[in-house]
C-alpha cells in the first residue's frame, strides 16, 4: 500500500504520515527533507537558492547531511522552498523519491507534490491542511520552545510566503490531486489528527 500525504507548510502532514507509517508497518519518506538539504547544501557552499544552477548543484548532497540538525531549522525551511521553485532540483529528486514509493511492501511519502506528480497511482492521498494562523501558531510555538526569537506575526507572514512559491510554481505546485480526501487540521489536536487520519485510511482500505 502506498499513502500519499501532501499539504503547506506547519500543517501537520509529517506528523501525521509518520504515524501513518508506524500503524500500518510501512516505510516512511519525509521528502520534504530532500528539499531542505539541498536547500541547507546551497547556503554551505555559498550558493544562491534562487539560482536554478546553485539549486541543481547543491541537489547531489552527501546522504550525511540528511542527519544534519539544520535541516530542521525554520531559515533551512525557507531555503527549501525557494530552491523547490527550480525544475531540475525537482527532477533530479524524482527518482530517489519514485524509487521509495515503489518499493516492496508499500510506502509511506509526505511531501507537497507526492499525489499528483511522485506517486499519481498511490492507493490513498490524503492533502492535510490547516489555516495559515493555526500553522503560525503551532510553528511559533515549536519555535519558541527552541530560544527562537522569532514573532508570531513574522512567521505568519513567512507561511504566507512559502504558500505563494509553493502554490504557485510552474512545476509541480502544491494542489489537491482530483481523488485525494482532505484533512483540515485547524480545530485538532496532535492525537485527534492523528486519529482522524488512521480512521480515513481504515475507512478507505475497506472499500
Amino acid at each position: 500500500m502506498i499513502i500519499a500525504v501532501d499539504g503547506p507548510t506547519a500543517s501537520g502532514k509529517g506528523t501525521i504520515a509518520a504515524a501513518l507509517a508506524a500503524h500500518f508497518g510501512l516505510a516512511f519518506l519525509d521528502t520534504g527533507l530532500l528539499y531542505r538539504a539541498v536547500g541547507r547544501q546551497v547556503f554551505l557552499d555559498g550558493g544562491d537558492p534562487d539560482s536554478p544552477g546553485d539549486a541543481l548543484a547543491a541537489a547531489s548532497f552527501p546522504d550525511a547531511l540528511l542527519s544534519d540538525p539544520h535541516l530542521r531549522g525554520e531559515e533551512t525551511g525557507g531555503l527549501a522552498s525557494r530552491v523547490s521553485t527550480h525544475p531540475g532540483v525537482r527532477a533530479a529528486l524524482f527518482e530517489r523519491q519514485r524509487a521509495f514509493a515503489l518499493q516492496p511492501g508499500g510506502a509511506v511519502l509526505d511531501g507537497r507534490d507526492i499525489g499528483t506528480v511522485i506517486a499519481p497511482d498511490a492507493d490513498v492521498k490524503l492533502f492535510v491542511t490547516a489555516s495559515p494562523a493555526t500553522r503560525a501558531e503551532r510553528r511559533w510555538k515549536e519555535m519558541r520552545s527552541r530560544g527562537s526569537p522569532a514573532t508570531l506575526a513574522e512567521i505568519e507572514a513567512d507561511i504566507r510566503r512559502r504558500d505563494a512559491r509553493d502554490t504557485g510554481r510552474k512545476d509541480a505546485p502544491l494542489a489537491v490531486a482530483p481523488d485525494a480526501h482532505v484533512l483540515d487540521t485547524s480545530g485538532l489536536g496532535r492525537d485527534e489528527a492523528i486519529a482522524a487520519a488512521i480512521a480515513l485510511v481504515e475507512s478507505l482500505r475497506r472499500r
